[in-house]
């Protein structure tokens, strides 16, 4: 996509289509988006802390110059709804589950992992990762309407398309697709050029995510995280998570532990992507598959993180 795709802030993708992009620098830099019409402007997503999504909305208000009336978060994590009670008056849209599941990681939680003990491996890691952000004044503000599997908004008399394709990344993953414009938002469900992290969902559920975006055969896709992409980006991740899917199935049946497994699969031609040690967690999900657990079968994320923190270190 050339220059464009290394473009921070407020970034037109078309005519009535702008992504809202932060550079990727780990865990909580998120992208969002806006579609705008006539009278009003449809938000996707707003970001991880009061004072990011503050600086989005003035920047959205100062060229756009059309109200929120509607927003849409793609998930329940954090650095794509914890600013939502900034976008006032707004109907607030998601999936049907995105109420009970955003209270399993509120705000709070935050102030837990600045305070984690320096003798846990990941201590560092998280804090450095959270420390940039400011989490105060947060209220947790969730969808005042939500859909089950699909649901069309219009803007003036053109259609927009959110579509249910979790569990993936998360249980409740939503993609808003523009098509008079061919501009995807994909929430979570893309990492460009970041190597993605899931919770609850399973590999043929993502897989499946990627393959509805390439049957949209979308032009422009604003990624949850990373740079803006076109449908080389879906490609690229359904390759990692078959690679990664497939180097895990030959560990497992060699008997080796998940914590072997992540720490000998090398990344291959994704070595260079941001977070490299996230191999943890998706060698984590395709174990828990071989072994026939749910896909929301509790994890335990600090076990998990320490382990990132010691790849990180080593590679």
């Amino acid at each position: 996509m050339g220059e464009m795709d290394q473009k921070l802030g407020l970034v037109k993708l078309s005519e009535r289509s702008y992504g809202y992009m932060q550079k990727d620098e780990g865990l909580g830099w998120s992208n969002a988006g806006v579609i705008v019409g006539a009278d009003e402007a449809i938000l996707i997503d707003t970001l991880f802390d009061l004072p990011l999504t503050r600086k989005m909305l003035d920047e959205i208000a100062r060229r756009v110059g059309k109200p929120i009336k509607r927003l849409v978060n793609t998930h329940h994590n954090g650095d794509h709804f914890w600013g939502n009670q900034l976008v006032t008056g707004a109907e607030i849209i998601g999936h049907r589950l995105f109420r009970s599941e955003m209270i399993k990681m509120p705000p709070e939680m935050t102030q837990i992992i600045r305070s984690l003990p320096s003798d846990i491996p990941a201590a560092e890691m998280l804090k450095k990762a959270m420390a940039p952000f400011d989490f105060s004044g947060i209220k947790l503000t969730p969808p005042t309407l939500v859909f089950d599997h699909q649901l069309t908004l219009y803007l003036d008399d053109r259609e927009v398309e959110l579509i249910h394709v979790g569990p993936a990344h998360t249980s409740t993953d939503v993609i808003v697709f523009f098509p008079e414009e061919k501009v995807l938002y994909a929430g979570d469900i893309i990492f460009r050029l970041c190597t993605p992290i899931g919770w609850e969902g399973t590999y043929d559920n993502w897989i499946a995510a990627l393959n509805r975006i390439l049957k949209l055969r979308p032009e422009k896709i604003v990624p949850g995280h990373g740079p803006l992409c076109g449908i080389e980006g879906v490609v690229e991740m359904r390759e990692y998570f078959m690679y990664v899917h497939s180097e895990a199935k030959r560990c497992f049946e060699r008997e080796m532990t998940m914590t072997e497994a992540a720490k000998s699969i090398d990344p291959g031609p994704y070595a260079n992507w941001t977070e490299p040690e996230r191999i943890v967690s998706n060698v984590a999900r395709a174990y828990r598959e071989f072994r026939g657990e749910p896909y929301d079968a509790p994890v335990d994320p600090i076990e998990l993180a320490n382990l990132m923190a010691e790849i990180r270190q080593v590679r």
